[in-house]
């Protein structure tokens, strides 16, 4: 009996997947994908090249589609995810300016982001739900002029990263409200792109590079003869619009329906959960206008979680992360003493936040240094979610886990010992593709094709839950109101490192 697929590509911070997912039962049927080779520059650059992008999505989709063999011909649609913001700008010819996308983990506009967040964060923040911040599309492209890699008028259409996958697909143009929002360029009311925020950034004239906006699961086009082909998929197949990779996580769990936050412990450290619209307007790091009404996606988020990590296993030369984690869970909490401050990719809370340890002494070796990034990366989520709950956002006494981060069980104890609270594991690491998937199979409306979890009480696909260890609590505890307090005393230091930095 023959049983129709979807596939879901979801190209994230670190890397891109393509995923194949069973209808009904919800297996996965293929799966294929890597790294992709961001470009490290001078002053906190992060860039990627095109090629390496179109490289990397259709060797994954011809991996996928191999790996089906006969079952390749009941692919009924495939959707696009990615993640947020960055710089995808395009020339005439519809190619990457430079050749290049620039990451949300760019760092070059820190200090024009900060500047502008002193002039006018709150009003930019009752308007689009965010305040200014370096990986935005507009900081990105006002300071790359400036610096001179970009011309005023140069940039002819701009795109997030699902969005440029979407066109290498289809060839079809646009965008939706979770990612235009996301980058601060929508007004939260839903009523269209933001020109003031635009005006913010002295980039007026990039209004008429703006893509359209369409309604997530919905088609964006049908795949390109030529890539159907060079791909080994069937030809004319839809290609949907897309959320943004967070939103889709979200989904693929079943956490919107449930009103439960979620940490991703990926290269952000991200917490979200869906909720109402409150008036008045919260004070989260931002809200964001996924396009249904009354409700919005509010986000409490640093620049960096899993990114320490791996900046931890280049310097400090760990084979992999396993033995990064194995030597840190070797120690006890609090590293003998050490702390780090988990802001390899900067932070706003904050301001001017940067990464470091403080207490490094001789008997200190690299399992104690592992330990302390470890603690402090999860105390972070641990005083995200802390924040959504004080706004009455989140279920009582319950937060999910996602990310890659989150494959490691030890992790997520970690974070409900912080929590006081359980915490819902979902390991696979999956649920951006599946999200796309999900996206995909309601853009031919389709419901209910790919299992989740919606009701309270009911764990997420491939979820387990992890309860606080009861001889822990009261330690983990201390260790949150010393990370408070060390966060509070480092603020006048990382203004002064700020300040004087050449």
């Amino acid at each position: 009996m023959q049983t129709d697929i979807l596939i879901g590509v979801d190209m994230g911070s670190t890397g891109l997947k393509v995923l194949a997912f069973e209808c009904g039962s919800g297996a996965t049927l293929a799966c294929a994908g890597g790294p992709l080779h961001f470009i490290r520059l001078p002053g906190g650059g992060c860039e990627l090249a095109e090629a390496h992008i179109r490289l990397a999505l259709f060797q994954a989709l011809r991996s996928v589609a191999q790996q089906l063999g006969p079952r390749v011909h009941e692919v009924r649609a495939l959707g696009c995810t990615g993640h947020g913001a960055g710089l995808y700008a395009l020339d005439d010819g519809r190619r990457l300016l430079r050749g290049v996308a620039v990451a949300s983990t760019d760092q070059r506009a820190s200090q024009r982001a900060r500047a502008l967040a002193a002039a006018c964060g709150e009003a930019l923040y009752q308007e689009v739900g965010s305040g200014p911040w370096s990986g935005q599309p507009s900081m990105i492209a006002a300071e790359l002029i400036e610096l001179g890699l970009l011309r005023r008028g140069q940039i002819r259409q701009l795109l997030f990263a699902k969005d440029f996958l979407g066109l290498l697909l289809c060839g079809e143009l646009c965008t939706d409200s979770s990612d235009a929002s996301t980058a601060g360029l929508m007004n939260l009311d839903g009523s269209g792109w933001s020109h003031a925020s635009l005006e913010a950034a002295g980039l007026s004239e990039l209004a008429d590079a703006l893509p359209p906006l369409r309604p997530s699961a919905s088609v964006r086009g049908q795949l390109r003869a030529s890539v159907a082909a060079d791909c080994g998929l069937p030809a004319g197949l839809p290609v949907a619009v897309g959320c943004i990779d967070l939103l889709a996580s979200l989904q693929a769990v079943g956490a919107p329906a449930r009103g439960e936050a979620v940490a991703v412990l990926g290269t952000w450290c991200v917490n979200a959960v869906v909720g109402p619209v409150q008036q008045p307007r919260p004070a989260l790091g931002a809200l964001v206008n996924f396009g249904e009404p009354g409700r919005l996606l509010c986000l409490e988020n640093s620049p960096s979680s899993m990114a320490n990590l791996g900046w931890l296993l280049r310097q400090l030369q760990f084979p992999n992360a396993a033995a990064a984690l194995d030597a840190a869970f070797s120690l006890p909490l609090g590293a003998e003493g050490l702390r780090y401050l988990p802001f390899i990719n900067g932070g706003g809370d904050p301001p001017n936040a940067s990464a470091g340890f403080v207490g490094l002494q001789s008997h200190h070796q690299r399992a104690h240094m592992a330990r302390a990034l470890v603690d402090a990366v999860m105390a972070q989520h641990a005083r995200h979610l802390k924040r959504l709950a004080a706004c009455g956002l989140g279920l009582p006494n319950l937060a999910a886990a996602l990310g890659g981060g989150a494959r490691d069980a030890r992790m997520v104890q970690l974070m409900a010992n912080f929590l006081g609270h359980a915490v819902e594991r979902c390991g696979d690491d999956e649920t951006g593709a599946r999200g796309a998937a999900l996206d995909a199979a309601r853009a031919l409306g389709w419901r209910d094709v790919l299992p989740t979890a919606t009701e309270p009480g009911l764990l997420p696909v491939h979820c387990t839950r992890l309860e606080p260890q009861p001889d822990a609590t009261g330690r983990h505890a201390a260790y949150l109101d010393g990370f408070e307090q060390l966060l509070a005393a480092a603020a006048p230091l990382f203004a002064h490192l700020a300040g004087n930095t050449p």
